[in-house]
């Protein structure tokens, strides 16, 4: 059943569910930091529509800066801009921001650890017209490895909201990820949200059989599996891992323990991703059968959500695949 004191969305298993983009939480989200911390200010590679940074930049004009179509640019200005006391938050593609300027994020904003917030649209599949190159399936993997960054990878768009707001308060140098299509409202305004914190949004009564661990708008059709597994008599534990570093060990070694059997699911490369860093915890802690959804070892291709999503094997089909593989080697 839902973890009723998450206060999560009542409507989230009934077809007319609210659907909307993780961005668009962003923007909501930066506007509000914005109101609370007069010292955050935007910055933009020419993106401000498509990453809705727009809404701040309508209202705070004086608070935004178009960098353009240079990514590079737009990091080292923004640690110039915290090293003199401002909350700068950065929005491009995740294509081009972490993967264009990745080596001026390293430098100029982690190794000086400077309070910089950068948010990467579009990640994962979701640039799905725009094909491969646009794709950005490996930002997890190159922002995890930095020394110093936090990285978020909220689940809904209330979500995306609470934690570009709980970012703006922190001295550390945060990647936010978000996604660009329209995705099931999973969360509630009521929903806790803490920087750090696993958060167990679904649990089957008895003994668990397995526990699936998914980060981003795909924890949607883990939570959609992990009903019809309940229903089958399963037991079935589902955790949303919307911080993937620092990461909950806790929380994911006490869900191994409990369970003996992980499923992880991402919309990223299972190499090097959230399903990578849940492995490397639990190798070192309490080593279980584990089995990864996500996408493996390739690029990206032009298609409709649905159709990529079906292509790398990301349905719900996909999953309750991986949880009976993943019980066969438990057993």
């Amino acid at each position: 059943m839902l973890n009723p004191d998450l206060h999560l969305n009542k409507k989230l298993f009934s077809p007319g569910v609210e659907l909307k983009s993780l961005r668009k939480g962003f923007g909501e989200g930066l506007v509000k930091a914005a109101e609370i911390d007069k010292r955050v200010v935007g910055l933009c590679a020419d993106l401000s529509e498509s990453t809705h940074m727009s809404t701040f930049k309508q209202k705070f004009p004086n608070r935004f800066i178009e960098v353009g179509v240079a990514e590079q640019n737009l990091a080292t200005v923004a640690s110039g801009m915290a090293a003199m006391g401002k909350i700068p938050f950065i929005g491009s593609f995740a294509i081009f921001s972490p993967g264009r300027n990745w080596e001026q994020i390293r430098t100029t904003i982690a190794y000086n650890n400077r309070p910089v917030k950068i948010a990467g649209s579009h990640a994962g599949l979701s640039a799905s017209a725009d094909g491969g190159s646009h794709q950005a399936l490996e930002d997890i993997a190159l922002m995890r490895v930095l020394p110093r960054m936090v990285l978020l990878s909220p689940c809904d768009a209330i979500e995306a909201r609470k934690a570009t707001i709980a970012a703006a308060k922190t001295d550390q140098p945060t990647y936010i990820r978000l996604t660009r299509n329209d995705t099931p409202i999973i969360t509630t305004d009521e929903t806790p949200f803490v920087i750090g914190k696993a958060a167990e949004v679904f649990r089957s009564k008895g003994k668990l059989d397995v526990g699936i661990i998914a980060t981003g708008a795909l924890l949607y059709n883990a939570l959609k599996v992990a009903k019809h597994l309940d229903e089958q008599g399963k037991k079935v534990a589902v955790m949303n891992l919307s911080t993937i570093k620092p990461l909950d060990d806790d929380a994911i070694i006490r869900l191994a323990h409990e369970s003996g059997a992980i499923v992880t699911v991402e919309e990223h490369q299972v190499a090097g991703g959230m399903g990578s860093a849940v492995a490397e915890c639990l190798a070192k802690h309490f080593p279980v059968p584990i089995e990864f959804i996500g996408v493996h070892d390739q690029f990206g291709q032009s298609g409709t959500p649905e159709e990529l999503a079906a292509h790398y094997g990301l349905n719900e089909k996909d999953i309750y695949t991986a949880v009976q593989k993943v019980l066969l080697r438990k057993n």
